[in-house]
């Protein structure tokens, strides 16, 4: 009998060229609740002009139906590229992976920048329904018009008159109301977005015109971050400072400091720290000024140098309580600050840019910021104690509220496995509990870890596939029994109310190799929390580690020194080949190593790529595109014992859809 679904043949398959993939998928290249984000990249361009010391007003932006953006920078190229054969400004604004910011040799034409995904505004074209661009450069003023990402107006050029511009770029948008939920730009998120380039670039004059009303506003900084954060402040809680704000700044020199040789010609972060004692407090985070209101591990850098150096200096002068352990937390509980960081090579969390995620940020924030808060804390002793009685205080606040959560779980406790490698800590909300494939593994993990607040749990061979198992009989099989004792719950069904009082972790991490057997680990475990611990799944406590299947060994190239770059996976691995031969690095000139399993990880590797919070990759366990009765059937499927004929089915319809690692 012929189907009577549609055909799936080679014209099934259609290459999107171009800018229709942005077209297509608005959202995976920007927000799409309003038009603010492919602006900023306008405006970022702008900024990177002046990043470079080149120009002295980067913006002029006027949100009515259109948004111009102007600058007085160098202007973008216009004559031919010599390999695509047209101007590159077009190419600029229509291709998705091109760009002056992927060449970060000392010739490069940007050593540091924000736009570096090379798609940013190329996005902004692909979902306007018409960008105007004009050019000043070499004594030409040149004007190039597009439509839906399409040039409209072929690039036309003439010679300056007398007093006219000399150099820069001004871009005029007009949005695509279409992909966007409001065709309006938040007047109020903009200005902030501006104020905070004239913040980063001190001495910068940035202006913002509203056409419609003519009202103007202008932001100069010349004090920059310290400036920025007392107005913040002042605007915000009003609260007094406990000591005078904390500023500094430091950017690597290799060839003069030797110890610096891990980083690049020029990283380093400009910083203001201050502690208050009320009100809420001012976080802002920059990277090549971009805004990363999601923070990431340039902000982690600063907590962990923060915490090191007040450490450091409390223990210097024996000022710490018996009985108190001091946490990050502590010190960062009652800081506001303003950071601005640079990286040569920023690796984000998606393409809007609000979190880094690079791994080498964390070593170089805290790296430079760590000496300086010692220095100033030691050259200021009264300062220093002022701000160490803040710290203990929190810490004594923070000890109370875990001890009233323990004395509520005290009682019948039961006898935990010898096998678990406990914590130290008894902040459930902070704990955390990795089910680890393999005592091998499990001896790396223990050996990498953070005491403190992780604790592991190693299994051997496989789970018991635990879909059919009745609830009175789970506590026969070892390892389940070992897990349940460990996270302090008792099995329970979906419609049941556990107590959940006693449990010890916060976080129950699954954690096995990056291979098919891995998978299949975790499978079975997922299979063991979603029917019988379903309620940790509804909470958010269950999740999955993702270690590195690969590890580059990247030589120098230009400023970059050599790296370590992980990959989950085969698509990853090309990523940061491809990225590799866009950086200059010749071809076969980096090397390859693939674990083949955790065991083959060292304590350091393990903690850097999977179990440190600044730059692991934890994915939360939750129900995705099937609701529970539709999941509930497929995992019944794949795990019930007498659907093996479905199975099968299932595996000869999807089976080609599977990309497995065998």
């Amino acid at each position: 009998m012929a189907s009577k679904t549609s055909q799936y043949s080679e014209s099934s398959i259609r290459v999107l060229k171009g800018l229709e993939p942005v077209k297509q998928r608005p959202g995976m290249y920007t927000r799409t609740d309003n038009p603010l984000h492919i602006v900023q990249e306008v405006i970022d361009n702008a900024s990177d002009e002046a990043l470079g010391a080149r120009l002295r007003n980067p913006g002029d932006p006027a949100p009515r139906r259109s948004v111009s953006v102007e600058d007085d920078g160098r202007g973008i190229p216009v004559g031919i590229h010599p390999e695509e054969g047209v101007p590159v400004v077009e190419i600029v604004f229509t291709r998705l992976h091109a760009g002056g910011k992927f060449d970060k040799g000392k010739g490069g034409a940007y050593a540091f920048s924000g736009g570096l995904h090379g798609v940013g505004v190329s996005v902004t074209n692909a979902l306007s329904t018409q960008l105007d661009v004009t050019v000043w450069r070499d004594n030409m003023c040149s004007t190039l018009t597009f439509s839906g990402g399409d040039v409209t107006t072929a690039l036309a050029s003439r010679k300056l008159e007398r007093g006219e511009k000399k150099n820069g770029t001004r871009v005029q948008v007009w949005p695509d109301a279409k992909y966007f939920d409001s065709a309006t730009i938040p007047q109020a998120e903009l200005q902030r977005l501006l104020r905070s380039k004239a913040v980063l670039l001190p001495g910068v004059k940035v202006t913002l015109v509203i056409e419609k009303t003519g009202e103007t506003q202008t932001w100069q900084y010349d004090q920059g971050l310290k400036g920025y954060l007392v107005e913040a402040l002042a605007q915000g809680s009003g609260a007094e400072l406990v000591i005078p704000m904390f500023e500094g700044e430091h950017f690597a020199d290799p060839d003069a400091n030797p110890g610096e040789e891990g980083f690049a010609d020029g990283e380093g972060a400009s910083w203001v720290v201050a502690w208050t004692d009320e009100g809420a407090p001012v976080r802002e985070s920059y990277v090549n000024l971009i805004p990363t209101p999601a923070g990431g591990t340039h902000e982690s850098g600063l907590r962990e140098g923060l915490f090191q150096a007040v450490k450091s200096f409390i223990e210097m002068h024996a000022l710490q309580p018996k009985g108190v352990k001091l946490m990050s937390e502590d010190v960062f509980a009652r800081a506001s600050f303003v950071l601005s960081a640079k990286v040569l090579d920023p690796q984000f969390q998606g393409q809007i840019k609000e979190r880094l995620n690079s791994r080498d940020a964390v070593r170089l924030v805290s790296t430079f910021s760590r000496p300086a808060l010692e220095l100033w804390l030691n050259h200021h002793v009264e300062y220093g104690k002022k701000l160490a009685e803040l710290v203990i205080r929190q810490a004594q606040a923070r000890t109370r509220a875990a001890q009233k959560v323990e004395k509520k779980k005290g009682s019948g406790v039961a006898v935990l496995p010898g096998k678990l490698t406990d914590c130290e800590s008894t902040d459930v909300t902070r704990n955390e509990l990795f089910l680890v494939e393999g005592d091998s593994a499990g001896g790396s993990a223990k050996m990498g870890r953070d005491k403190e607040f992780q604790a592991i749990l190693p299994l051997r061979g496989k789970v018991l596939n635990t879909w059919e198992t009745e609830r009175d009989r789970l506590f026969a099989n070892n390892e389940v029994h070992d897990i349940a004792v460990a996270i302090g719950v008792d099995p329970h069904g979906p419609n049941d109310e556990p107590d959940l009082s006693n449990l010890r972790y916060g976080k129950i991490c699954i954690l096995s190799d990056a291979d098919v057997d891995g998978a299949h680990i975790q499978v079975l475990l997922l299979t063991l929390f979603f029917r019988h611990f379903p309620k940790l799944i509804d909470a958010g406590n269950v999740c999955v580690a993702r270690p590195p299947l690969f590890r580059v060994d990247a030589p120098a190239r230009g400023k970059k020194p050599a790296q370590k770059l992980y990959a989950l996976d085969a698509g990853e691995l090309e990523a940061i080949q491809d990225k590799l031969l866009k950086d200059g690095v010749k071809d076969g000139s980096w090397q390859i190593s693939r674990f083949k399993g955790l065991g083959e990880m060292s304590a350091e590797q393990l903690w850097e790529t999977t179990m440190n919070p600044d730059t692991r990759r934890l994915l939360p366990v939750a129900l995705g595109e099937f609701d529970l009765p539709q999941t509930v059937e497929m995992m019944n499927m794949l795990m019930g014992k007498g659907e093996a004929a479905q199975r099968r089915s299932w595996l000869e319809e999807k089976g080609n859809e599977v990309e497995a690692d065998i």
